[in-house]
């Protein structure tokens, strides 16, 4: 019975010295962190930041949303700790990091759905083919494909009125090049914002739009829009139209507009504890917080490859500090 109780008291003081320990961290760490980037990854970043806070009130974490490439150019000056990007870093980026020696490291943390959306009051379209919005969208159809019944000749001869992100975003360039064929090759006569929720109340508010923008911003706000399933016209994925949620997504199904959305982080920020340990809780946060932001959790495969990355390139450069 005496030992019993020994080893009682013995955990009660081992769970009190952690429970201290992890306060004083919490109550110690202080500074500053800058994220910029992606408007789609905002979100998930933002909803991170802000339980991060609740931990680490001291820690002062700002995350704007310029656009994946805009975030890219403040990334690759040191202006930034972490870039948010909705596609995967391009060679003329790299050579802009190395010429400023920004080393860092790419991390996916989650997988995103772009969805294609019209007005609710749009009662003529159920579905479109990758090859119809090819048709909307390719360059050659700037001041030529200007009505609806110009895609299918028994939709209404009436305008459409095109919404999408501006050309400095992740999101633009990951759709030219999955629907086009060519990154940054669009037509240009058509509403564009950095900011999602721009694009969102436009659609919301014209009985003639089409737009696309990330899955979350769609999530958010069902109610004023209509989503539009996708047949990307394989074969072998089946017939017909995909519509995008978790399950297509993940798997990929939802084609072709199915993507990872990355983290950026500078190495020379892991001088910092508050970035490190910013990192970490994003690892540990993003399958949790995902799915609440309307994204789709990293599988097991991806979350492990990701800590592996994070925990081999910690140590590499905090061994050279």
């Amino acid at each position: 019975m005496k030992i019993i109780v020994k080893l009682s008291m013995l955990l009660m003081v081992v769970l009190l010295a952690t429970s201290c320990g992890n306060k004083s961290k919490q109550n110690t760490l202080k500074g500053q962190i800058l994220i910029d980037g992606s408007s789609t990854v905002f979100p998930l970043s933002e909803a991170v930041a802000e339980e991060f806070r609740h931990t680490y009130p001291q820690v002062k974490v700002s995350v704007g949303e310029s656009g994946t490439g805009g975030g890219f150019k403040k990334f690759s000056r040191a202006e930034t700790d972490i870039n948010d990007a909705s596609r995967a870093i391009r060679e003329e980026e790299i050579a802009a990091c190395k010429e400023n020696g920004v080393d860092f490291l790419e991390l996916e943390v989650a997988y995103d759905g772009m969805v294609v959306v019209v007005n609710p009051r749009n009662t003529w379209v159920k579905d479109l083919k990758v090859s119809e919005l090819k048709k909307i969208w390719a360059p050659e159809a700037q001041g030529k494909i200007m009505k609806w019944n110009q895609i299918r000749p028994e939709w209404p001869d009436k305008e459409i009125h095109l919404y999408g992100p501006g050309t400095a975003s992740g999101t633009f360039d990951y759709f030219t090049e999955a629907i086009v064929g060519k990154a940054k090759s669009s037509r240009g006569d058509y509403t564009a914002s950095e900011d999602d929720n721009v694009l969102v109340q436009g659609v919301a508010s014209d009985e003639l739009a089409l737009g696309y923008f990330g899955l979350a911003y769609y999530e958010n706000n069902k109610d004023k829009l209509k989503v539009v399933p996708i047949d990307d016209e394989n074969p072998a994925n089946g017939e017909g139209a995909t519509y995008p949620d978790a399950k297509t997504v993940q798997n990929k199904t939802y084609a072709p507009l199915s993507r990872p959305l990355f983290i950026y982080i500078n190495s020379k920020s892991l001088v910092r504890p508050e970035v490190q340990a910013f990192v970490e809780f994003y690892l540990d946060n993003c399958i949790a917080l995902a799915p609440q932001v309307g994204y789709v959790s990293l599988d097991s495969t991806a979350y492990k490859i990701a800590k592996d990355q994070w925990n081999e390139f910690l140590q590499k450069h905090t061994q050279k500090q």
